[in-house]
């Protein structure tokens, strides 16, 4: 319809035009253009005709393959619906099927189910009857050993709970024992567990003092001066010093001895003035000695005040921290009493905190637990009641106070904190390289040592070297094969560990040689 509408509107559209163009060919006064134009405007209508009819089948076309497609598509649609209804037809009775399966099956295990009950409660009878045929017998039983045993149920009865008891209260006892002794075996575990974490989480020196010390001089020639003529001057040093200076061939030095650090010091901080002033004479000596002394006082307390802000210790009293700082020119058994004090304070502070106490107080008392070995005034008291006695004086805690005079058992311990202060004043002045030990005792170790490895058969010699940190034990090759000499290594090891004290650890090297010589004639 829409292609018959559009050819007629052409149609109209070139009548249009053919009339016009007459018109026009008309006008022009000719009846030859009027003629030529007729025909043109024919042409046209023609030609217009045959381009609708040429367009009206393009249409039609056109319009038969979109209903061709739409059909195609429709009809896909339509399969595709008709599978998946099929595929869900198929789903429900393969469903239905289940179901049936199971209602089969559940119907047989009621059936099963009702004769498996009936079973049972024929069982169940039979077990009542032989149960009351049992109480019967037993019942019996009773009675003749009533009449064998010449005792009633309750006697009976009343003698064996007693037994049990008597029993039971030894089985107890000695679980008790058992459970207290692995108890103190966990607490031993435990207790040596923290103190190999303190140790390990503190680094200290290792540094051991002398009783001498050494003062360079820049020539050989300043001997003369500081010795005096006829060695007055050095006789005025040791007087007012009260160390001994010892001015031998040794270059460029002079050699100070004392057992008292603080003195030394006094005496090295005078020579040291005096040299560079060159004024060197009695009363210069006494001068400059004195005003050393003042001086040396000053920092005694510089560092004691210094010591106590790098422990974090607050509000101690200004003599007790004077008594610190004098601890770093005091020694005992070789070891720097600060150095101790302060190894001994951090330890106590981590041992505190793995047992959840106050490690404050704790690091307190370790710093302070040695300041009776520094008083003013000598007395009869030993250093741990004098320490208390001094620390109480100048209003540290009870539990302070406690801990340094308990830490040599010479009180009774009072607070947890005092058992600690103890544990760590031992760690810090047993371990190794902490304090002197005496040349006696650290030969006779060497010897125990090699003989230890002698005392084993086929051991021909043993060298304890390295200062006894290491023992090579040489064997008889015919008579210790290679195997023996690891299970040598290994008992001299394990004998060294169970006999032997010693510091650090020791090195057990067995060596094994073959030689083979013959002589050519």
């Amino acid at each position: 319809m829409d292609l018959s509408i559009t050819t007629l509107i052409i149609g109209a559209v070139a009548l249009i035009l053919g009339i016009l163009l007459g018109k026009v060919i008309f006008a022009a006064n000719t009846k030859k253009q009027v003629e030529e134009a007729e025909s043109q405007a024919s042409k046209i209508l023609a030609d217009s005709q045959a381009q609708a009819e040429t367009l009206k089948k393009e249409k039609l076309l056109e319009a038969k393959e979109k209903f061709v497609q739409l059909k195609a598509e429709h009809d896909k649609e339509v399969m595709q619906r008709n599978q998946k209804i099929h595929e869900g037809e198929n789903r429900i009775k393969q469903k239905e099927q289940s179901l049936n399966q199971k209602d089969a099956s559940l119907e047989r295990q009621l059936k099963e189910n009702e004769g498996i009950k009936e079973n049972l409660n024929r069982q169940i009878e039979i077990v009542n009857n032989k149960r009351t045929e049992l109480e019967k017998h037993q019942e019996e039983h009773i009675r003749r050993l009533e009449k064998v045993a010449g005792l009633s149920a309750d006697e009976a009865k009343k003698q064996l709970i007693e037994s049990l008891t008597h029993e039971a209260k030894s089985e107890a006892i000695a679980l008790q024992q058992e459970i207290v002794e692995e108890a103190k075996q966990k607490a031993g575990k435990e207790a040596r567990k923290i103190v190999i974490q303190t140790i390990q989480r503190t680094a200290a020196e290792q540094a051991i003092e002398n009783a001498i010390s050494v003062f360079n001089l820049e020539s050989d020639e300043i001997k003369g001066s500081i010795i005096g003529r006829e060695g007055r001057n050095i006789r005025a040093i040791e007087a007012a010093t009260g160390v001994d200076l010892i001015v031998d061939d040794t270059p460029e030095a002079i050699i100070l001895s004392s057992f008292d650090p603080l003195r030394r010091e006094v005496a090295r901080l005078s020579l040291q003035r005096l040299v560079s002033d060159g004024r060197i004479h009695p009363a210069r000596i006494e001068e400059v000695v004195e005003k050393t002394k003042r001086q040396l006082d000053d920092q005694v307390m510089e560092i004691g005040e210094r010591t106590v802000i790098e422990l974090g210790i607050h509000g101690m009293h200004k003599e007790l921290i004077r008594m610190v700082g004098r601890m770093r020119f005091r020694s005992s058994y070789g070891q720097n009493l600060l150095m101790h004090s302060r190894e001994t304070a951090n330890l106590c502070a981590i041992m505190a905190s793995e047992l959840g106490l106050n490690p404050k107080l704790a690091k307190r008392a370790g710093l302070l637990h040695d300041i009776g070995k520094v008083p003013d005034e000598e007395t009869e008291l030993s250093h741990a009641l004098l320490g208390a006695k001094l620390a109480e004086k100048y209003g540290e805690n009870p539990a302070v106070v406690n801990a340094i005079g308990a830490h040599h058992d010479e009180m009774e311990m009072e607070f947890v904190i005092s058992p600690i202060i103890q544990a760590c004043d031992a760690i810090s002045g047993a371990r190794p390289g902490a304090r002197r030990e005496i040349m006696q005792q650290y030969l006779q170790r060497i010897k125990d040592l090699e003989n230890l490895a002698l005392g084993y058969t086929g051991v021909e010699k043993a060298y304890a070297i390295q200062a006894g940190r290491e023992l090579r034990v040489i064997v008889e090759a015919d008579k210790v094969t290679d195997a023996e000499s690891d299970k040598l290594s290994f008992e001299i090891a394990q004998k060294i560990q169970t006999e032997m004290t010693f510091p650090g650890q020791i090195k057990v090297t067995v060596i094994r040689e073959k030689r083979a010589v013959n002589i050519a004639r």
